[in-house]
């Protein structure tokens, strides 16, 4: 059933929230349902047989300008809470709405006036209107709205996020279920892979024990990794790039940069990171707020260029590949990923994330070469 706010003076009831001010055009009606969060915003259905308008606070993550094809105006949105990530629109019948949108800053806590949609089966609000929060807003808990990983990663956040994760494998074989452990000799064999290369490849057998962020758009960017140290290590000093974390908080760190970010760029995301982040983020019990397994053409959020340039069945298209290709720097040089697991029980994180890094580099060069090359052109960039 539909979350929403209940009321102090009438505990137990469904709170009606009188909105203060013109926060849209739709002056029919003064009293609308304030949900929990955005994660109830699509756990029930509309509300008397029509769509119903619904308020819920949030952080405006993105406001872009965009147009249709009869060449009306639109704002697209991305509102988010610590429970989930939204996509919204504002279309030209909301004129208020749409100005207050781009004036506000991005990071700005706002009340939202909206109508649950749906946009290619994924759910997507209609906003008729929004304004930044007052302090004394009913219902309004900022500590409900931020991650808690927001203050760690508060100066990597970016437009466009470049990401690159390195794993290996986090499983005592000998100590599994003789019928797991089957599980996983068989598929090596099957693969001709030994058993390290399978764990490493599977979140459910392997971790992840880095990831290195940058943000695409720099001219020369700066690559900051957050490295996982084995069990019990004493780590000596790190240069300031490279910040040991556990991988509960590297995960939710990940996510927290997700769900800033405009863009999140990667090579082959979808066919290995993406959905090994997914995993342990299941396992370590952490929210995944941001979904970036859309369809694997599409550009946003997720744009992963092995797609755009290589894919499966077409021949050789590895990030190595396309460096050579197009004549830029390969991070495969000195190191590839097969050699992160012996590293790692060596104790070599500063050299782990240098490999790691170097891929991001690579990956940021690559984009930008796509970007100013290939997406400038098309309609949907």
């Amino acid at each position: 059933m539909l979350g929403v706010a209940k009321s102090v003076a009438a505990a137990g009831a469904d709170m009606l929230v009188v909105l203060e001010g013109p926060m849209s055009n739709d002056t029919s009606k003064s009293e609308y349902l304030l949900v929990d969060d955005l994660a109830a915003v699509d756990s029930g259905p509309a509300l008397g047989g029509t769509p119903a308008l619904l308020t819920a606070y949030a952080v405006l993550r993105q406001a872009r300008r965009g147009q249709t094809r009869a060449g009306k105006p639109f704002v697209e949105l991305k509102l988010a809470d610590r429970s989930r990530t939204v996509a919204a629109k504002i279309w030209s019948d909301w004129p208020r709405a749409m100005q207050a949108a781009t004036e506000l800053s991005r990071g700005t806590h706002v009340k939202v006036l909206f109508e649950r949609d749906q946009y290619q089966g994924t759910l997507q609000l209609n906003v008729r209107g929004l304004r930044a929060v007052r302090e004394d807003d009913a219902g309004y808990d900022k500590t409900r709205l931020v991650d808690e990983a927001y203050a760690s990663i508060e100066d990597l956040i970016c437009d466009t996020l470049v990401f690159d994760i390195e794993t290996v494998p986090a499983v005592d074989l000998r100590k599994a279920p003789p019928t797991i452990a089957q599980a996983v000799t068989k598929y090596a064999d099957r693969q001709e892979w030994d058993e390290s290369k399978v764990m490493s490849l599977s979140p459910w057998f392997g971790k992840v024990v880095s990831l290195a962020v940058g943000d695409g758009e720099a001219e020369d960017p700066v690559v900051t990794v957050l490295v996982v140290p084995p069990d019990g290590a004493v780590l000596g000093e790190m240069p300031s790039w490279i910040r040991p974390v556990s991988e509960a908080d590297l995960l939710r760190a990940f996510w927290a940069l997700a769900g800033e970010a405009e863009c999140i760029v990667s090579y082959n995301g979808r066919g290995f990171d993406v959905p090994f982040l997914l995993g342990r983020s299941l396992i370590r019990d952490v929210p995944v707020r941001v979904d970036l397994m859309t369809p694997p053409y599409s550009l946003r959020p997720h744009l992963d260029l092995f797609n755009i340039l290589g894919g499966r069945g077409r021949g050789p298209s590895s990030l190595d590949v396309i460096c050579w290709s197009l004549g830029l720097t390969s991070p495969k040089e000195e190191m590839d990923g097969s050699m992160v697991a012996v590293e790692y029980e060596k104790g070599e994180l500063a050299k782990i994330a240098e490999y790691n890094a170097g891929d991001v580099r690579a990956t940021t060069r690559v984009y930008q070469r796509v970007r100013d090359q290939v997406l400038r052109w098309r309609d949907d960039w």
